[in-house]
C-alpha cells in the first residue's frame, strides 16, 4: 500500500480492507484529491492477494455529499480539475472492474456524485433513515456523470424520477429500486456490513475475480455473444486449481464410505 493519504483512511482487519472518505467538514464531498486517492486505494486493494473484500464508507457518521461544489465558486466552471471531475470517469471504471467485491456502507446520506459510488459498489447497505438524491437539477445543473452508473443499476422509470425531480428518497425506497442491496436499522448497519464482508472474503478469490469480471463483461454483450463468451469463461474457471479442488472435495463427499 502507498504512503499515507490526506483525505482517505485505510484500515485492514484480516482480509477485509476499509476505505473511509475523510473530509467530515465538507460532508466527505469529492474533490480532485479524494477522487485520486480513491482510485489509488481501490487499485492497491485489488492487486493485493491478502485483501478479499473492501468496505467503502465515510467519516463523521455520513457517507458522501457528492462533488465539492464550493470549489466552483473560485474557478472557471468549465475547469473541473479542482472538483475531481476529470478523474471521476476513471474512478467509476476502476470500481466497476474490481475483481475484489466492494461494499458501500451508507450512513445519513449519499447525494449527487455519491450515487455513482453506491451504484458501482458490488453491494450497498444503508441505515433505514439514510437519504439518497440527485438534486443537481434544482441548481440548474444535471447529474451527467451519474447517469452511466445509475441507469445501469435502477430501471429507467426510477432513474428518470430521481434525476428529473431531484427528490430525496429514504433507504427502503432505494432498496425497492435496486439502488442499494439492503436497508437495516442504524444499530445493525456495522454488523450487517461486516458479516457480508466476512462471507465474501471467505469465498475462493480466483472464482470471485473471474465471476465479477464475467458479470461486468457480459453486460456489454448481446445475448448470443454472452452465451458464447461465457461458455469459454466456464472452461477457464474449470481449469483453475480452486475449481478442481472444489469438485474433488464434492465428489469425495459423495463417494460411498467403506
Amino acid at each position: 500500500m502507498s504512503g499515507s493519504f490526506n483525505d482517505l483512511l485505510v484500515e485492514d482487519r484480516g482480509p477485509v480492507r476499509t476505505l473511509c472518505m475523510n473530509r467530515p467538514a465538507k460532508r466527505n464531498a469529492l474533490n480532485a484529491g479524494l477522487v485520486a486517492e480513491l482510485i489509488t486505494a481501490f487499485r492497491e486493494a485489488d492487486q493485493n492477494p491478502d485483501v478479499r473484500a473492501v468496505i467503502l464508507t465515510g467519516s463523521g457518521g455520513a457517507f458522501c455529499a457528492g462533488a465539492d461544489l464550493s470549489l466552483l465558486g473560485a474557478t472557471d466552471p468549465s475547469d473541473h480539475s479542482q472538483t475531481g471531475a476529470n478523474g471521476f470517469p476513471e474512478l467509476n471504471l476502476v470500481m466497476r472492474r474490481m475483481g475484489t467485491p466492494v461494499i458501500a456502507r451508507i450512513e445519513r446520506y449519499a447525494f449527487a456524485g455519491a450515487l455513482s459510488l453506491v451504484c458501482n459498489a458490488t453491494f450497498a447497505i444503508a441505515e433505514r433513515t439514510a437519504r439518497f438524491a440527485a438534486p443537481e437539477i434544482d441548481r440548474g445543473l444535471f447529474p451527467m456523470m451519474v447517469l452511466a452508473s445509475l441507469f445501469r443499476t435502477v430501471n429507467r422509470r426510477d432513474g428518470m424520477d430521481l434525476v428529473l425531480t431531484g427528490r430525496t428518497i429514504l433507504a427502503p425506497e432505494a432498496e425497492r429500486m435496486g439502488l442499494i442491496h439492503r436497508s437495516v436499522e442504524a444499530n445493525e448497519l456495522e454488523t450487517a456490513v461486516n458479516e457480508l464482508a466476512a462471507t465474501l472474503a471467505a469465498k475462493p478469490p480466483g472464482a470471485m475475480r473471474l465471476g465479477l469480471k464475467a458479470i461486468e463483461d457480459q453486460s456489454q454483450w448481446d445475448f448470443e455473444t454472452a452465451l458464447q463468451q461465457l461458455h469459454g469463461r466456464l472452461a477457464e474457471a474449470l481449469n483453475t486449481e480452486e475449481a478442481q479442488q472444489g469438485i474433488a472435495d464434492f465428489l469425495d463427499k459423495q463417494s460411498p464410505k467403506n
